[in-house]
């Protein structure tokens, strides 16, 4: 046998050892909709002809070592991962995809090489291909199957929103009315003396981010809304909500604006709240809500489809009373 037959055959087995088993959905949802716990490491499902187009979200659950792909709320791909082992945890929380490299290397972890890289945190967290022992194992980072780390990189564009969580919450279209539809006040009660007072001036810094993904923050706790794009604090303003009219913590998609103007979401649901299942967000009282109509006007000006909106009623300002939520993990570099 000639050397380059050798080099050939030995070539075509090492791509077969590195490629993981894939196990295809031939245009049927059904199969995807399959039993997902039976998957074995290395194994996946993508089928990306389910939903050609439309936003897209990712769902890592770190219990099941998964993760699931939906487009236009449609699930199209489920992976086996590997995620964080002991002492250096992948965090959950609501992230977006903020830079992307084919052939990337490490900075922190001896050039050790991730293919297929994409950046959810500029502290060196990110989805690559990798090893997957069927455990977590990595120093952080969500490793894939080489092969659904390349198909899945050749879909995504930055500013996708990436879910990690405990759990696997399933996104589903939310029809509650239109979430950024606020009342716009002259005056805004105070929840606690009920006093009618201005306003507080918002601040809107678009420049600190130019462009980059847009994530919208909003507790009801704090009475505050805020914006930030690539990380980055580009907006915050106040917003008058009753007491106890929002309930929990949720997380949502923006997929566009429907033929009434409406903008529209996708419900994705957060993680860590596995209380709050058969809770759906009820935004039946959203003319209660008060915001400047300025700021509220400014907000609209940045939706663009892929933003997150996250509603708590836990605290997002650092060193407040009440319930610490660390939902967002974006650090500015």
């Amino acid at each position: 046998m000639s050397n380059a037959a050798r080099y050939s055959i030995a070539g075509l087995l090492a791509a077969i050892a590195l490629a993981p088993m894939a196990i295809w959905a031939q245009g049927a949802e059904s199969k995807i909709s399959a039993d997902v716990a039976s998957l074995k490491p290395g194994e996946f499902i993508w089928a990306p002809n389910l939903a050609p187009a439309g936003p897209m979200i990712m769902v890592v659950s770190l219990a099941a070592q998964q993760a699931y792909v939906y487009r236009n709320g449609v699930r199209i791909g489920v992976s086996t991962a590997s995620t964080g082992r002991k002492g250096r945890e992948t965090p959950t929380g609501v992230f977006s995809i903020l830079d992307k490299k084919r052939y990337h290397r490490s900075n922190l972890y001896n050039s050790a090489p991730m293919p297929f890289m994409q950046r959810l945190t500029w502290g060196g967290i990110a989805l690559h291909a990798g090893r997957l022992p069927g455990y977590p194992a990595s120093h952080g980072c969500i490793r894939l199957p080489l092969a659904f780390a390349r198909d899945l990189f050749a879909e995504t564009s930055t500013g996708m929103t990436v879910v990690i969580t405990q759990g696997a919450p399933r996104p589903t279209n939310f029809d509650g009315g239109d979430l950024l539809s606020l009342t716009p006040a002259g005056g805004m009660a105070s929840p606690t003396s009920g006093r009618v007072s201005q306003p507080e001036s918002y601040l809107w810094r678009p420049q600190l981010a130019p462009s980059g993904p847009v994530t919208i923050l909003f507790s009801s706790l704090d009475q505050r809304l805020i914006v930030l794009r690539n990380g980055k604090l580009i907006g915050s303003g106040t917003i008058s909500v009753p007491p106890g009219r929002l309930v929990g913590t949720h997380a949502l998609e923006f997929t566009g604006v429907n033929a009434l103007g409406q903008s529209q979401w996708i419900y994705i649901g957060i993680p860590g709240n596995e209380q709050e299942k058969g809770k759906p967000l009820d935004m039946s009282g959203a003319n209660e809500l008060q915001i400047s109509p300025e700021y509220r006007k400014l907000l609209r000006s940045v939706l663009k489809p892929g933003t997150t909106l996250l509603i708590t009623d836990g605290s997002i300002l650092g060193g407040g009373a009440g319930k610490s939520m660390m939902l967002i993990e974006s650090d500015a570099r």
